[in-house]
């Protein structure tokens, strides 16, 4: 059995540019940095979102926005001058803002929401930022 699935988080590299295929579907298509082990180590990724979350991702995401994607690899093939060229993008399924205004909203959610179950899986990206040491529990 085959898997494929990738999740990365990052920052947009450039304003996603906005396009739609010949049959109305709109695209965002962007690129992603990500950033290695070390500081001075990072990865870029081309990436292509489609329909809805190419229709968020153009209304709320700018250079700079940092994002949590998920998707799938895809490598596309073609031949130019004789020479044949190969290049793997990331189909994006969806997208998590890890931006300020999502950490608004978490601050906000967090503050309604009753203490998790022991089944409850509950995550939250971004969040409180503050590095004092009266908010660190041990």
């Amino acid at each position: 059995m085959d898997f494929n699935k990738v999740i990365l988080t990052g920052h947009l590299t450039k304003d996603p540019e906005i396009k739609f295929a010949a049959s109305g579907t709109q695209m965002a298509i962007f690129s992603l940095a990500v950033n290695g082990r070390k500081d001075d180590e990072a990865s870029f990724f081309d990436c292509v979102a489609f329909d809805k979350t190419a229709s968020l991702i153009a209304e709320y995401l700018a250079k700079g926005s940092p994002v949590l994607v998920e998707g799938y690899l895809k490598q596309e093939r073609w031949e130019h001058e004789g020479q044949k060229r190969s290049k793997v993008k990331i189909i994006v399924t969806s997208v998590k803002f890890l931006g300020k205004a999502q950490e608004t909203t978490i601050e906000n959610v967090d503050q309604q929401l009753k203490e998790p179950q022991e089944s409850d899986d509950v995550v939250f990206f971004g969040g409180n930022t503050d590095s004092s040491d009266d908010n660190i529990p041990f």
